[in-house]
């Protein structure tokens, strides 16, 4: 598929690398438009070195539901990245991602135009810094409101290193990736590129509950901050009460 990311920062640099390995089509936009052409061949070269390609059964689903050919494994030799401006960016991606700073969201949005309603777009945002999370408000939400696209949040609980592994698996489990979003066809297209990791997609409810997920993010990272394993807050699934069953 063709992934049009707004932002040409780290966050665009190690998923939008790894899609390319995958078979992705990737177009990356920025302030800049010199770095950003840097950043795509950058990524291109990097997406052509020998590595794994991750796929999983959600691939052609994903597919099938963007209307495109449900290949299983895509061919990595014929995906490159380009730039473009923030507006190109938006109409060149049958799936949009958005990764720049909570500061700037505003103006990328109003720059990027009317080229994201109605299509699936995922939400790596996090407001970042002391007090910088507002409860009352999501960044998904609003983005869905400012484009009218069908937004997924996803991405925004790991550091960018994390998205760099190929693949993201500690002591043997591959990272699960929660998604919040309502639209199943910008959904299925998540899971394909979270697959497309080697991760694994958990479906985390609807787009409402992604304050939630924003929530933990800034809960987590100020105790990564800090030093703190914020992992070993969490006891395993076997200790966490009664499930039901599926």
């Amino acid at each position: 598929m063709r992934i049009g990311i707004l932002g040409a920062g780290n966050m665009a640099d190690a998923l939008g690398t790894q899609w390319l390995r995958a078979g992705h089509d990737i177009m990356v936009s920025g302030r800049d438009p010199m770095a950003s052409a840097a950043l795509a061949q950058k990524m291109t070269t990097a997406a052509h070195r020998p590595g794994p390609i991750a796929s999983g059964p959600d691939h052609a689903y994903a597919q099938a539901a963007l209307g495109q050919p449900g290949l299983a494994s895509p061919e990595p030799d014929v995906a490159h990245a380009r730039a473009g401006t923030w507006a190109e960016a938006a109409e060149y991606g049958e799936v949009v991602m958005v990764a720049v700073t909570e500061a700037g969201l505003h103006d990328v949005l109003r720059a990027a135009g009317p080229a994201m309603s109605d299509k699936p777009v995922i939400d790596v945002t996090n407001a970042v810094g002391p007090g910088a999370y507002d409860v009352t408000r999501s960044l998904a939400e609003l983005i869905a409101e400012s484009t009218g696209g069908h937004v997924v949040k996803a991405f925004n609980l790991c550091h960018v290193d994390v998205w760099r592994m190929t693949p993201p698996v500690f002591d043997g489990r591959p990272l699960a990736v929660p998604l919040c979003g309502d639209d199943e066809r910008a959904l299925a297209a998540t899971r394909t590129l979270v697959t497309d990791l080697g991760c694994t997609p958990l479906y985390a409810g609807a787009l409402n509950r992604a304050k939630l997920l924003e929530a933990t993010a800034a809960f987590m990272i100020g105790l990564w901050i800090t030093g703190a394993d914020a992992q070993a807050i969490l006891p395993p699934l076997d200790h966490s009460g009664a499930h039901p069953t599926t």
